[in-house]
């Protein structure tokens, strides 16, 4: 069975689920793992379920022999305004007709030996979606009042091999099988036939239902305790490449190109007292690899072709803060924050209209129960603070001039099973 099938089948099958919502730092998720999110997302050195693969595979070997499944409940608010066109098209754009989603996790991890471990984990890598369920008139003039809006959703399955080079330090690696599947509509002004020319295939930019694609990708990662109270950590995901949206060939660069970019980071965690850990990360996002995803709107070219439009996005740089506190020997309590600076400069907020990826600062909280020696019960609170970009320039003569801008917050709430065994 090929691999996109088996994918395919995974998905629908509720390990994933279609309509996976916008995630948190652009459109990657705050963090993976319940204990991880209700830290900020912290993990690079701060391993502490089967969900660690996907944050640094190295720590896989530090966890033991775990179960672990969750979701979380996610509600983002998108919303978006046209100012000072010239046209009838200015308003204020409700984009969360649709505002509740849920986000499964899976973690296994078994140790062979005292040394080496092998475990998956299974986890939306994140997503984009908007609803304008009144449409937008400068995006669809041709049917107006029509629903307008993208869903997209990523899942990756991660095999993992750990191996401790010694009792302190540990190196993993991790398979990333990715699924993704997408599709636009309400998007006729940009698939309007010659003379217009807009697309290098108009029959190909929205109204297609869902497309998906496969790819893989690598995780490396190396986890070490310095000291007894200190353990730093360090991860690399490659780019993750993926086939095309044939579908959409005429709305993404390169032909319905959609990669996933590589990302990296480094994290420390300290203890600073028997019942405290102080834990903090830094995380690279590369958005501006990927041509689809960071060509600029503005670009004279048809869009689908190699250098087509694009969202204009640029590569992000956030800084992660988590405390875990242990209160007894059965309730652990956690927070975080994490900061940010979005990736959408103010004159491509146009097209961005169905992509607001704009929050930058994220308040989280936590806690674990356990509820015998061998399982436990965890809970995460993630709240994304609003943020407005004002769009300058955003909207070109040719299309009246004026701005866009983009508002977004967010709120999720999450609950985990872990069984040690």
């Amino acid at each position: 069975m090929k691999l996109k099938r088996i994918l395919g089948v995974m998905a629908i099958a509720g390990i994933a689920v279609p309509g996976m919502a916008w995630a948190t730092n652009g459109y990657f998720s705050h963090g993976y793992g319940m204990k991880a999110k209700g830290m900020a997302g912290v993990g690079i050195a701060l391993p502490q379920d089967a969900m660690a693969a996907a944050t640094n595979p190295a720590g896989m070997a530090f966890v033991g022999d775990r179960l672990d499944v969750g979701v979380d409940w996610f509600r983002p608010i998108r919303d978006a305004e046209i100012v000072g066109n010239l046209g009838p098209v200015n308003g204020d754009f409700n984009g969360s007709d649709q505002k509740n989603f849920l986000v499964p996790e899976f973690g296994y991890n078994k140790m062979l030996g005292w040394n080496m471990s092998l475990g998956v984990a299974v986890y939306g890598n994140g997503g984009m979606n908007t609803n304008y369920g009144d449409g937008i008139l400068m995006f669809d003039a041709v049917t107006p009042m029509r629903r307008a809006g993208v869903d997209l959703m990523q899942l990756f399955i991660a095999p993992t091999f750990a191996y401790k080079i010694n009792k302190n330090h540990s190196v993993g690696v991790s398979l990333n099988l990715a699924y993704q599947r997408f599709k636009a509509y309400g998007l006729q002004n940009f698939a309007l036939p010659a003379p217009f020319d807009f697309s290098y295939s108009p029959n190909n930019v929205t109204n297609k239902g869902y497309d998906s694609s496969t790819g893989w990708g690598l995780r490396i990662g190396y986890t070490g305790n310095l000291t007894d109270a200190v353990t730093v950590g360090a991860t690399y995901q490659s780019r993750t490449w993926m086939s095309k949206f044939s579908s959409y060939k005429g709305l993404f660069a390169e032909q319905g190109d959609f990669d996933i970019p590589e990302n990296y980071g480094i994290g420390i965690a300290v203890k600073a007292t028997p019942k405290l850990t102080v834990a903090a990360d830094v995380q690279q996002i590369n958005y501006g690899k990927i041509d689809s995803i960071a060509n600029s709107g503005s670009n004279p070219t048809l869009m689908g072709t190699d250098n087509g439009p694009g969202f204009g996005w640029h590569n992000m740089t956030v800084f992660k803060l988590g405390l875990s506190y242990a209160w007894s020997d059965k309730l652990t309590l956690r927070g975080g924050v994490s900061t940010t600076r979005q990736p959408i400069p103010k004159d491509e907020t146009l097209f961005n209209i169905l992509a607001p990826g704009v929050v930058e600062n994220h308040l989280t909280l936590g806690a674990t129960w356990a509820v015998s020696p061998a399982s436990e019960l965890t809970l995460a609170y993630m709240h994304a603070y609003s943020k407005k970009v004002n769009g300058s320039g955003s909207i070109p003569g040719f299309m009246g001039g004026g701005n866009a801008n983009l508002k977004m917050y967010q709120d999720s709430l999450g609950i985990a099973y872990g069984l040690k065994f």
